[in-house]
């Protein structure tokens, strides 16, 4: 039975991917939190290992917080790009795979079309930057499954729908930006998908060398940030008016791309995949209960 270690347990994306594992009995998951061990400490990183083996490493453990990464560039470093480093030099050790996920934000390239993995990246900002960063430093040192998501959100964490039925639940009207395009992600769509091309892998429907490679996933469909906080409200069934803004009405730290569509056509064909609609996958998410 493979075994696959996932740091970052208690985010978003790791809790979903604790449900998910419910599903692949055959996958021996173990959830690492920062309690466990740091894992930007090298030397913690180390010694938690020690000579342990394992198959994967699912690095879940991200600094996500865009604007405040502005000012706090040397935490979103440690996560983003040190902590990525120490864990795939451990992958190294054991020839394990590390899937790391990592953003639509690299991209930011002003095209006007869905992005591919082979488009160019110039991300704005340290989030981004250190995001690609990551991708960079885990593959300089082991086999690694990039995964580039969007918009991803979950009953867990913080998340944009979770804002929105917090504020539409106290006031009568909100103002979204409209001018931002892309597409939400189901945090326990990606968390099954993950676990999904492990399974495919260890089960010999796919060859192990398409592990080690890059890959777009989002949930399907292309929506503003005004579309998504409209789909949200309606789903709920709340009163709240939602209208349209530009980007302007909200100035932030960080630049935000104003276009980050993914084509997925590569993971879809690499893998045979089938993805859900963002919308229809919201649904699910606003009907799911928490620890479910």
């Amino acid at each position: 039975m493979p075994i696959i270690y996932i740091t970052g347990a208690n985010g978003q994306v790791g809790q979903e991917l604790r449900i998910a594992a419910r599903d692949f009995p055959e996958l021996e998951c173990r959830f690492l939190t920062r309690a466990d061990v740091d894992v930007s400490d090298g030397a913690a990183v180390c010694d938690y290992f020690g000579e342990e083996p394992f198959d994967y490493l699912i690095n879940a453990a991200a600094y996500t917080a865009v604007d405040k990464a502005e000012e706090d560039s040397d935490i979103a470093r440690a996560v983003n790009v040190d902590a990525v480093r120490c864990l795939a030099q451990e992958c190294a050790k054991r020839d394990a795979v590390l899937v790391h996920y990592s953003s639509d934000y690299v991209y930011h390239n002003g095209l006007d079309r869905p992005l591919r993995e082979d488009d160019p990246t110039t991300p704005k900002g340290v989030y981004a930057a250190t995001k690609l960063e990551g991708e960079q430093v885990a593959r300089e040192h082991c086999n690694t499954l990039v995964l580039r998501t969007s918009w991803v959100h979950s009953n867990y964490g913080h998340n944009f729908v979770k804002t929105i039925l917090r504020l539409a639940a106290s006031r009568p009207e909100l103002t979204v930006v409209n001018d931002q395009i892309g597409t939400p992600t189901y945090a326990r769509d990606l968390a099954y998908v993950t676990l999904s091309l492990i399974h495919k892998v260890e089960c010999e429907q796919c060859s192990r060398d398409l592990l080690n490679d890059t890959y777009n996933y989002s949930d399907e469909g292309v929506a503003s940030w005004y579309d998504f906080a409209r789909a949200i409200v309606k789903h709920q069934g709340m009163s709240c008016t939602i209208t349209p803004v530009p980007s302007s009405a909200y100035p932030t730290a960080a630049k935000r791309p104003s276009y980050s569509v993914m084509d997925k056509s590569k993971i879809k064909n690499a893998f045979g995949l089938s993805i859900p609609h963002w919308e229809n996958s919201l649904v699910r998410a606003l009907n799911v209960e928490v620890n479910s």
